[in-house]
């Protein structure tokens, strides 16, 4: 009863914030993201009839606290769709920095969903594997099913899950990753969104950019896509920015990029930035384009990355498990 997985962080375009329900991690609104390749995360899981307690470990070191309750929480719903309850080992291991802005927990709990369904023996399509994931992190549905995905909101399993649009995009976008190591806490700011004065007013908002995000997604729309993920970055952020904690998470090196962007646009890129809850930043251009945006990123004295589209997460061969 042993399995491993591989599954790709996510990039939000149309990001979700705040949740309905915390508990199974219900979003109060759709949402939409692109999966990031080679970024990766690598979970093992080992069923253990015979185990007493469950372990825990993300790059060699034990989980505890919060983070293991997370985790436990998707165990448990694997464990009542089984219909045992035998302990696990779990250990996981990122090919990046987690808690920068790079959707760590997206592609942690996704990796984490499919093996503990692959080794429970369980058939599940893909899209039913999201609402595992989701329970870990609601952005982890969608790197479940990978590449460009949409999250549907709902009030249960049927409806809240995840599925993948087709575009031509996959093939022609290019990121660069400007890491800015800011360390950030998500959850809080999911648990305070709805006491914005901002946040009603994205409510509003999103149904539209959901819709317009679908359609240039189809029509393969690089200007329209990404002009639409800036905004929406800028919109997420005035929400974190007015609620209770006056969550800020940029810093100086943010802006820089920010800056530099809005440079190259002027000068003829076709280029955009976009952020989640966090500093670093993912500047969106094209094959033609890269090597000129990551020169200049570069040159503003931050550390980058060039990353691809990534699929959904998979099962991986017994010989490349973890233990």
């Amino acid at each position: 009863m042993k399995a491993t997985a591989r599954a790709h962080p996510i990039q939000g375009l149309v990001k979700y914030h705040g949740m309905r329900d915390p508990e199974r991690r219900l979003p109060y609104h759709d949402s939409i993201s692109v999966c990031t390749a080679p970024t990766n995360t690598t979970t093992t899981i080992e069923w253990l009839p015979d185990g007493e307690e469950d372990l825990f470990k993300i790059d060699g070191e034990v989980v505890d606290g919060r983070a293991a309750e997370r985790i436990e929480m998707v165990t448990d719903h694997v464990r009542e769709l089984a219909g045992f309850d035998y302990a696990v080992r779990f250990e996981s291991e990122n090919s990046f920095p987690s808690n920068i802005g790079f959707g760590s927990s997206s592609s942690g709990f996704a990796a984490a969903a499919l093996a503990l369904v692959e080794a429970a023996g369980l058939e599940m399509s893909l899209p039913e594997v999201s609402t595992v994931a989701r329970r870990g992190s609601s952005s982890a549905a969608r790197a479940v099913t990978g590449a460009f995905s949409h999250l549907y909101a709902g009030m249960n399993d049927e409806d809240c899950r995840s599925y993948r649009i087709d575009s031509e995009l996959e093939d022609d976008l290019k990121i660069v990753a400007a890491h800015v190591p800011a360390y950030k806490e998500t959850e809080a700011a999911h648990k305070e969104a709805a006491e914005s004065h901002m946040f009603q007013a994205r409510m509003a908002h999103i149904p539209t950019q959901i819709a317009d995000m679908r359609d240039a997604l189809y029509r393969a729309d690089f200007t329209d896509v990404f002009k639409l993920a800036e905004h929406d970055s800028l919109s997420l952020t005035a929400a974190t920015m007015t609620g209770p904690a006056g969550w800020v998470y940029w810093q100086p090196e943010t802006i820089a990029v920010f800056n530099a962007v809005r440079e190259l646009r002027e000068e003829g890129v076709e280029v955009y930035f976009s952020t989640d809850t966090g500093a670093s930043v993912y500047v969106n251009t094209t094959e033609a384009h890269v090597e000129e945006v990551e020169s200049r990123i570069a040159a503003i004295g931050i550390e980058t990355d060039v990353w691809e589209v990534g699929g959904p997460a998979h099962v991986l061969d017994e010989s490349e498990a973890l233990f």
